[in-house]
């Protein structure tokens, strides 16, 4: 077998990134909360990257319906933990990289895996995970990079100083301790980001409608498959490495979805505009929410 050497690995990254970046980018500290689907693939492209000390985190093992869209789910890692599965594979990728893993205990160790590290993957699809994290992120000082649930991939970057998405998308959860969240808050979160997506995207266009009624009602599972979902991942990992480089990105607390079906970077409405646009979309939300 050839002995790994780190140079070599990250020969092809140079001209992209200079050699003084990529020890930036080798000495990074990033912590991936939620290693499935879209936290899974950027988790890939970190370690493919160069990063050398991320920790990971999920509660779940892989099941056969993850194999349409997480890297890392296939038939040898079915039933097993993805958090452990996971690390598994990323040090066959880079046998060096520092991996701290945490499975149903990481909520609690939060405040100390913020403390070391200061950009967080949110790839969590759990409304009070969300929520902990990026209370969390703001009281240590961390960026948070994350995607909306949305059929077209997106990014956003909320930095320390920037309104949380519970005050971005006017969730009752404001002002509500954890323990004070009620099932019907998390409902009315749920609802609250879809009409933002359908307000500033136009993801309405390329689903299934009726499919997508079941899953606000609550009946079925949320709609995904590979190339929206490891895009997503993808884009999330660019959003890390202007973070660790200090450069200018395209996405802010807000973001954008990426359109593949036209080639082009859908961008949140002016707010009149939107303004109007919402009103419709809800009217639209209640018709269909009432004839499922």
């Amino acid at each position: 077998m050839e002995k790994f050497d780190y140079k070599e690995f990250i020969n092809r990254n140079i001209g992209f990134v200079t050699e003084e970046q990529q020890h930036q980018i080798q000495s990074s500290k990033i912590f991936v909360c939620g290693v499935g689907g879209m936290g899974g693939a950027c988790v890939n492209s970190l370690a493919r990257m160069g990063i050398e000390d991320i920790t990971i985190a999920d509660i779940d093992d892989f099941e056969l319906s993850n194999i349409n869209r997480q890297v890392f789910a296939n038939t040898d890692t079915l039933g097993k933990s993805k958090v452990f599965s996971t690390q598994e594979q990323l040090l066959k990728l880079n046998p060096n990289i520092n991996i701290t893993s945490y499975e149903k205990d990481w909520s609690d160790s939060l405040d100390q895996i913020c403390v070391k590290n200061k950009i967080i993957i949110n790839g969590t699809d759990d409304i009070l995970a969300t929520l902990l994290i990026y209370r969390k992120a703001k009281m240590h000082g961390c960026t948070v990079i994350d995607a909306y649930a949305s059929p077209l991939p997106s990014v956003y970057v909320v930095k320390p100083d920037d309104p949380r998405p519970e005050e971005t998308l006017n969730f009752p959860t404001i002002g509500k301790s954890l323990d004070e969240i009620t099932s019907d808050d998390i409902d009315v979160c749920v609802l609250k980001e879809i009409e933002f997506v359908m307000t500033h995207s136009s993801s309405v266009k390329y689903i299934d409608i009726e499919i997508a009624a079941e899953y606000m009602a609550g009946k079925r599972s949320r709609m995904s498959i590979a190339p929206m979902v490891i895009a997503t991942g993808n884009m999330m990992a660019y959003e890390v490495l202007f973070a660790i480089l200090n450069k200018p990105s395209g996405a802010d607390n807000k973001g954008y979805f990426w359109n593949p079906y036209k080639g082009k970077i859908e961008k949140p409405r002016n707010p009149l505009l939107a303004f109007f646009i919402k009103a419709l979309v809800r009217r639209f939300l209640n018709k269909i929410l009432k004839d499922i």
